[in-house]
């Protein structure tokens, strides 16, 4: 049994898809509750295993190249209420409750830059 203990089978196809620790899939981060999407980020099956573990949203940080907790040192951590994957394997969504902001500009949401298709001439 692995640090993730009874999430072993439940999470076991991502992992497969993780052949490698340098591999990387995309996770989506979505209020739990409202369902706004608040960020996109990567994990590797470490920062899979973690998350899992703890229950804390935990990524991994393409421009530091090491695992990222999420509010570690900003407070602003995503409490991970459920873990979804989509039809392929290849993509998580973590359903959290945000504690403060997600996004390192200062935002709720890193979507908050809209485009309004909308108004099309």
């Amino acid at each position: 049994m692995s640090a993730t203990g009874k999430f072993d089978a439940e999470i076991a196809p991502l992992l497969l898809n993780l052949k490698s620790e340098t591999e990387l899939i995309p996770a989506i981060a979505q209020d739990y509750v409202s369902k706004e999407v608040l960020m996109l980020a990567w994990m590797n099956r470490e920062a899979l295993q973690l998350t899992a573990e703890t229950g804390i949203a935990t990524y991994w940080s393409r421009s530091r190249n090491e695992i990222w907790v999420k509010g570690a040192t900003s407070g602003h951590a995503q409490e991970v209420q459920e873990l979804k994957f989509d039809c392929d394997a290849d993509a998580v969504l973590l359903l959290v409750k945000q504690i403060g902001v997600a996004c390192h500009s200062g935002e709720r949401s890193c979507f908050h830059n809209a485009i309004d298709l909308k108004e099309k001439p």
